[in-house]
């Protein structure tokens, strides 16, 4: 039975609620146990991030999906604080061989998410995980209007929504959210191939 654990920072609810959409998917594959874990700005002291439960849950998850906005052309500094708290799992070859994938988050278009998720599979790479990409074409490609893989993001899930400084609600498109949903999935199958 697949374990997936998703960790991920959210500062406005967007990538809360891409993260959300995974899980949905990934729990479609029968028999997978899903972790759900959001980084908080309370984890960090003096700059670095420490969660030493948070850790043992990855440490025995057997996948990873990394879930970070793009701020700035790269991942939120929470998350990044995060990402380098895992250089002692890092040093130990902790993650090798789990699966992993990411998703990101944007109020523009493109407003540099590939940036993001590179980083995100450089970190994957760096600790020997097996990375996972979205698998899906976009669907006007083929007549469709659901807005499956929209963005055209493939190493991982792209999500932008209109920049929104009114505090209302956080939304995600449609097509981000059956995307986000579809991704979750197809990494509980391959994580289910994997330990089989």
């Amino acid at each position: 039975m697949p374990t997936i654990a998703i960790i991920y920072f959210s500062g406005n609810g967007h990538t809360h609620l891409m993260a959300q959409a995974v899980a949905k998917g990934a729990s479609q594959c029968e028999g997978t146990t899903i972790e759900l874990i959001r980084i908080i700005g309370e984890e960090i002291v003096n700059g670095r991030w420490k969660n030493d439960q948070v850790m043992t849950k990855l440490n025995h998850a057997d996948a990873i999906v990394f879930g970070s906005p793009t701020y700035m052309g790269g991942v939120a500094a929470q998350f990044k604080a995060f990402i380098d708290a895992g250089s002692e799992i890092w040093f130990k070859h902790g993650w090798k061989d789990k699966i992993a994938g990411g998703f990101t988050h944007s109020s523009s278009p493109s407003g540099d998410k590939q940036g993001t998720l590179l980083y995100l599979v450089t970190n994957a790479a760096q600790h020997g995980m097996i990375w996972v990409n979205v698998g899906d074409l976009q669907s006007f490609l083929f007549g469709k209007d659901d807005g499956v893989n929209r963005l055209g993001g493939f190493l991982g899930v792209m999500g932008q929504s209109p920049l929104d400084m009114s505090g209302k609600e956080a939304v995600i498109d449609e097509g981000d959210r059956l995307t986000s949903e579809r991704y979750g999935l197809r990494i509980a199958e391959v994580t289910k191939r994997f330990i089989n």
